[in-house]
């Protein structure tokens, strides 16, 4: 299973195309709608929000709520085109009065990408590359995240940080599957625990006052899976590398840890690596799960725990020093209109990121093409673990 993204963040519209999905896959659009919803949301969020409200057009690969096998193209639709209809036209003149964007700024693709495109003006470049596109990305996500739900295995997210405001957890690896997503998204800014939400609203607060903009940290979490998703034989089927990879295409992701992460470099390997126990009811499991539900490349059985390290957003209301593109004089960088910190509704699109690898990982193992036969492998391969771990 796989998409690809299309659109711009003042275009008509953002449009996916999920290719890959079995035949017989039940498709809600209130739920997809339900996850933009939570994209837009969080406490920092900027104006752009306000105008947009983002809900999904499914337009082919989908009859009477469930899934053809052929791909799946949705559409969400900007509002905002209508006031920039004529600046950003596909066809036709530029405009007389149009203002090309020459002043690129710092920690966005600005600079580098009219470097790469020869092109005289950023906003050719700051378009695609602006954080709008993950409205697609977690439309089209949705289709994962439905395929997954039918097999048992639900994917969400928290905040263990921003700014400086930090959730402290006694045992992360431990109490991070424990947590309920319906009271995770009763806080705007999607922390668990009342103390820390009120310490992060705090930061942006300050954040906002000065001008600046402010990244943090979130933890995904996947349970139900089964064990042996993945491979170890080859590179490019490790698990690991695929939910890596995929995570960091989110352009504002610097880091990703798996289970304990940085922190398993510093402890002995006796306080590291899970034992394995045998459960008379499930089998094979683990004691702990500082691995993260990963090991060798593949799925252990035990909840996926990935943490993602956010970057503060580019755009400053007090811009940084740049260099303007036309007169190659000193500047300060562009403004446009921005969110104070994004790092909530950055988990939700990492939840669609994660969701997509998992599903293609189900599809490999028990195959692609309609969900009655991905049901019974699934169900046989799990007595086959229950049996042989008598």
């Amino acid at each position: 299973m796989r998409y690809t993204t299309a659109g711009e963040s003042h275009g008509p519209q953002l449009t996916a195309i999920v290719e890959g999905v079995p035949a017989g896959l039940r498709i809600s659009e209130e739920s997809i709608n339900a996850d933009l919803v939570r994209r837009q949301g969080g406490y920092g969020r900027g104006q752009r929000q306000q105008i947009e409200s983002d809900r999904v057009r499914i337009v082919s690969g989908v009859r009477f709520g469930r899934t053809l096998g052929s791909p799946i193209a949705l559409q969400v639709e900007n509002r905002d085109w209508q006031n920039w209809s004529e600046t950003m036209s596909a066809f036709g003149d530029p405009p007389e009065d149009l203002v090309r964007e020459t002043t690129p700024r710092p920690g966005h693709a600005d600079l580098v990408g009219v470097l790469k495109t020869n092109s005289d003006d950023c906003r050719d470049v700051l378009e695609r590359a602006s954080a709008r596109e993950t409205a697609a990305r977690v439309a089209a996500a949705g289709i994962a995240r439905e395929f997954l739900a039918d097999l048992g295995v639900e994917v969400f997210s928290y905040v263990t940080s921003i700014g400086q405001a930090k959730f402290s957890e006694r045992e992360p690896m431990l109490d991070a599957p424990d947590y309920k997503p319906l009271e995770i998204e009763l806080s705007d800014v999607r922390c668990p625990n009342d103390a820390a939400a009120d310490a992060m609203r705090l930061e942006i607060d300050k954040a906002r006052n000065l001008g600046e903009s402010l990244g943090g940290t979130f933890r995904v979490i996947a349970r139900g899976l089964v064990p042996g998703l993945g491979g170890y034989a080859t590179a490019d089927e490790r698990l690991t590398a695929r939910l890596a990879a995929a995570l960091f295409s989110i352009p504002a992701i610097k880091g990703v840890e798996f289970g304990l992460g940085f922190q398993a470099a510093s402890l002995p390997g006796s306080h590291v690596h899970d034992e394995i126990k045998l459960d008379p009811k499930f089998g094979f499991t683990r004691a702990t799960n500082n691995a993260g539900g990963l090991e060798g490349g593949m799925s252990t059985g035990m909840p996926l725990i990935v943490t993602c390290a956010m970057k503060p957003i580019p755009t400053l209301m007090n811009p940084l020093q740049t260099i303007d593109l036309d007169t190659l004089e000193p500047t300060e960088a562009s403004k446009e209109r921005s969110d104070v910190c994004a790092v909530p509704a950055c988990a939700v699109v990492a939840e669609g990121e994660v969701a997509f690898v998992l599903a293609d990982a189900y599809l490999k193992k028990f195959g692609c093409d309609n969900m009655a036969d991905i049901r019974a492998a699934v169900a046989s391969y799990k007595q086959r673990l229950k049996t042989s771990a008598r």
